[in-house]
């Protein structure tokens, strides 16, 4: 496994795609609501349609990125800076190809670098644009100064909810604050654990009409997920739903949204890169 893991990063340093990564971050207004699940099966989708992806785990103190794949990582993020590490040495590999970053603890301090270290984080995380096709922050639940900085600096946000009222509250409040951070960032909404694609759809709308009524802003409708025992199974088995179950409603769901996602997949007009928004938001504000 080791070898197999520096041939890839062997592999992700020569690589010099057309275009540059996309960064996006995956968020929820509460916890519970199946985000890191939807983060782990939505790249390995995004792998199965030979995309290259890598996984940033950045739930502060719930990292569970590796649990839900069974893996025990040699490195975390936190290496990076304690460590004198590569962002190469830190990628841990996962099933299907799929890179990713373990979180671990002591996390909380890369949201409060000093000038050294925020420029080191900039270069060795500019090597990764390189690199991948996706990156996707799996971000911790609810909003924080420190995590709205990451979630506002990236191309996109999709907002994890379910149908339950409490979940539909927290989603919109999670919205209100991405909004009030960077209000021309994409967002859209992911619907888990519903009951069908209706009930998936309708969420989505309620949600969809309190945020034009209130932020005057339109959202995106990824999809839905149903609710799908094949899920909780996959889960206490510590393997992903897309291979431990790919027949089932979930996993033919998700690989459905991950085709329709690179489909419309289009390079946005972007005015600065992941790292300048991100330094603009934790130094210059």
């Amino acid at each position: 496994m080791k070898d197999q893991a520096e041939l890839l990063r062997h592999r992700m340093k020569e690589r010099e795609p057309a275009k540059q990564a996309r960064t996006i971050a995956i968020a929820s207004g509460k916890g519970g609501v199946g985000k890191s699940n939807f983060c782990l099966n939505f790249a390995l989708q995004l792998t199965a349609q030979q995309k290259r992806v890598l996984i940033f785990d950045l739930d502060i103190g719930m990292g569970n990125i590796d649990i839900l794949m069974g893996k025990t990582p040699a490195h975390t993020f936190v290496d990076l800076f304690r460590g004198n590490k590569s962002i190469h040495d830190i990628i841990e590999l996962g099933p299907e190809s799929l890179s990713y970053i373990a979180g671990g603890s002591g996390l909380s301090q890369i949201f409060h670098l000093d000038h050294e270290k925020f420029l080191h984080f900039q270069k060795e995380f500019e090597k990764l644009m390189k690199s991948y096709d996706y990156i996707l922050f799996d971000m911790g639940a609810g909003a924080t100064d420190d995590s709205l900085n990451f979630i506002a600096s990236a191309q996109e946000a999709i907002v994890v909810t379910t149908p339950e009222p409490t979940s539909i509250t927290d989603g919109y409040a999670m919205i209100k604050h991405l909004v009030k951070k960077e209000e021309q960032l994409p967002i859209s909404v992911l619907v888990n654990r519903s009951l069908h694609d209706k009930s998936g759809r309708q969420t989505f709308e309620r949600l969809q009409m309190v945020v034009r009524k209130f932020l005057g802003t339109e959202i995106t409708f990824l999809g839905t997920i149903p609710d799908d025992r094949a899920v909780l199974q996959a889960v206490n088995r510590q393997k992903p739903f897309v291979l431990d179950h790919p027949t089932s409603k979930a996993s033919r769901s998700l690989k459905n949204i991950a085709a329709e996602y690179i489909k419309g997949d289009v390079a946005p007009d972007i005015p600065a890169s992941f790292m300048e928004k991100l330094k603009r938001f934790v130094f210059e504000r």
